[in-house]
C-alpha cells in the first residue's frame, strides 16, 4: 500500500499522546474519588466492568487512526471490473497459418479459439475483427452480437503475405476515427471496406474511412483551426478499449509493427501479441514451393512491451485456448493502482459509531 500524501501520516504520533492523557485522566479521577472502602468499590465494579469501561475509548482511537490513514490517500493493487468496452481481434490469415504443425491446422484452431473467447465475453461488451494476410482490414466492426462475429471468423480467407503492422494500424484507426491514419494507402484490401481479400464474402458494418483522409501513412491529420494538435498520453492509460493480435510468422510487408505499436502507446492504446505455432518453425507448401516460415517471437513482445500490454506464446491448440481463456479474464477482472481513501473514512465512520453506542448501551451516556 502506498500514500498520495504520506506526509499526513505524522498525525498518526497523536495516537500515543492521547493514549497517555487518557492514563492520567483515569489517574486523577481515581485519586479525586474517596470511598470508605475501596474493596467494596472493586467488588460492585467486578474485573469485566472495569474492562468494558475501556473499549468505547479504544475504538474512537481506532477510528481517529483510520481517519489520519485515510486522510493521507492510501492506495493499493485490487481486482475491480474491468472498464474495457471493446476489443479488436486481428488475427493473421497468410498462407503459413494452414501449416499443420498444429492439429488439425493453425487457422482451424486460431478459428476455434477466437470463437470460444467470443463466447465467453459479457454483452456489454463490443468485438471487432481485423483480419490481415498481405494486406489488412476490419471484417467486422466492433460490435456485441456475436452471430454476426462468428460469421466473420468462419469466412476467413487465407492470402499471402503478412502485414503486421497494417493490421495494427486498422485497429488504430477503428478505435480513434479522428487519427488520421489513410488505411487506403496501406494496400489493396486494407481497411474499413468489404475486405474481399480475407474473406470469403462482404463484411457487414458501416464504416466506409479513408477517402477523405490525409494521403500520408502513419502520419496525422493536418491540424485545422478548429481542431487541436493531437497530444500523446502515457502508454497502456487508455481503458475504453484494447487490441489482440495472433500471428504466426514474420512480416513481409506493410507498415514496421514497432512503428505502429508506438502509435498506439501514443493513445495509451494496450496491444496483447499472441505469437501461434512452434518456435522452431515448419515448412508449408506454397504452389509446389516448400518454404519454411518461423515466428517472429521478437517483434511480437516488442509490441507489446511498447504498450504496455504483455505478450503470449501458444504451441498447440489448447495452449492458444488457455492464452484467449487468461486474455479474457484479463478483461473482465483487472488488477489496478486505486485509491482506498473511502474504505478508511466508512471504517472510521463505523468505529465511531460502535463507540458511541457502546457507551450509552454500558453507561447510560455518550462518550
Amino acid at each position: 500500500m502506498s500514500f498520495l500524501w504520506p506526509k499526513l501520516l505524522w498525525l498518526l504520533l497523536l495516537a500515543p499522546v492521547l493514549v497517555a492523557l487518557y492514563v492520567l485522566m483515569l489517574r486523577r479521577r481515581k485519586r479525586a474519588v474517596r470511598f470508605a472502602s475501596l474493596g467494596l468499590v472493586k467488588e460492585a465494579i467486578g474485573p469485566g466492568q472495569r474492562l468494558r469501561r475501556h473499549v468505547p475509548p479504544a475504538l474512537l482511537l481506532a477510528a481517529l487512526v483510520a481517519m489520519v490513514v485515510g486522510t493521507a490517500r492510501p492506495s493499493a493493487v485490487v481486482t475491480l471490473p474491468s472498464e474495457h468496452r471493446t476489443v479488436i481481434l486481428a488475427i493473421d490469415v497468410s498462407l503459413s497459418m494452414r501449416a499443420t504443425d498444429v492439429d488439425p491446422s493453425r487457422i482451424t484452431a486460431a478459428q476455434a479459439a477466437a470463437r470460444s473467447f467470443i463466447e465467453e465475453q459479457p454483452p456489454n461488451l463490443r468485438v471487432g475483427i481485423v483480419a490481415f494476410g498481405g494486406a489488412a482490414a476490419l471484417v467486422q466492426p466492433p460490435t456485441s452480437n456475436r452471430e454476426e462475429l462468428l460469421a466473420a471468423i468462419d469466412r476467413f480467407q487465407l492470402q499471402r503475405g503478412t502485414a503486421t503492422g497494417s493490421a495494427l494500424l486498422v485497429s488504430i484507426a477503428t478505435l480513434f476515427p479522428d487519427a488520421g491514419i489513410d488505411v487506403e494507402a496501406l494496400g489493396p484490401g486494407s481497411g474499413h471496406g468489404t475486405g474481399r481479400d480475407a474473406l470469403r464474402g462482404p463484411a457487414r458494418g458501416p464504416g466506409e474511412t479513408g477517402r477523405d483522409g490525409p494521403k500520408v501513412l502513419g502520419q496525422e491529420r493536418t491540424p485545422r483551426p478548429d481542431k487541436p494538435a493531437f497530444t500523446p498520453v502515457p502508454p497502456g492509460s487508455y481503458e475504453s478499449a484494447v487490441v489482440i493480435l495472433l500471428s504466426d510468422g514474420r512480416r513481409t510487408t506493410g507498415p514496421d509493427p514497432v512503428d505502429a505499436a508506438k502509435m498506439a502507446a501514443e493513445r495509451g492504446l494496450r496491444v496483447f501479441t499472441v505469437g501461434f505455432g512452434t518456435r522452431e518453425g515448419t515448412s508449408v507448401d506454397f504452389g509446389g514451393w516448400s518454404i519454411y516460415v518461423r515466428l517472429d517471437e521478437e517483434a511480437l513482445k516488442a509490441v507489446a512491451e511498447i504498450t504496455r500490454a504483455e505478450y503470449f506464446h501458444a504451441g498447440t491448440a489448447d495452449d492458444l485456448k488457455k492464452v484467449y481463456q487468461g486474455l479474457n479474464s484479463k478483461l473482465v477482472l483487472e488488477r489496478k493502482e486505486t485509491e482506498i481513501s473511502a474504505l478508511f473514512a466508512a471504517a472510521a465512520a463505523a468505529l465511531s459509531i460502535a463507540a458511541g453506542l457502546l457507551s450509552l448501551l454500558w453507561f447510560r451516556r455518550p462518550l
